[in-house]
């Protein structure tokens, strides 16, 4: 049987392809060896508020610094004002992967720029 000659072109995709493989198929062995098993260590961080047409927003930044995925996050930022009522808001976050970081905003009814803010998580759940 004749086997037809192969171009450059069929060896050069082959050679990309074979080293794509190969590249994967090593970083994910190194990650796997490599990878720790430390409980999630997650970070929540507050960013400016801004004036919308009924409330005022503020940017909440959620970071997990741990080995392990965290699944259903709970955050809750509250902000204290002296002489009135604590205000608070709350989301979820449903899947935060080892060294991810998500975004959300929480809503307030009163102007936090005045106000002492703090966030906390306050529940998340092992997948």
């Amino acid at each position: 049987m004749n086997m037809p000659k192969k171009n450059w072109l069929e060896w050069a995709v082959f050679a990309f392809s074979f080293l794509l493989v190969a590249g994967t198929l090593g970083y994910l062995t190194y990650d796997a060896a490599t990878c720790g098993d430390a409980p999630p260590a997650i970070e929540v961080r507050l960013g400016a508020p801004d004036s919308r047409s009924h409330n005022f927003t503020v940017p909440v930044t959620v970071i997990n610094h741990g080995d392990r995925t965290a699944e259903g996050v709970h955050i809750e930022v509250t902000m204290a004002r002296e002489g009135a009522e604590e205000e608070s808001a709350d989301f979820e976050i449903a899947f935060l992967p080892r060294g991810a970081t998500r975004e959300g905003w929480v809503a307030f009814q009163s102007d936090p720029r005045t106000a002492q803010m703090t966030a906390r998580v306050l529940g998340y759940e092992k997948p």
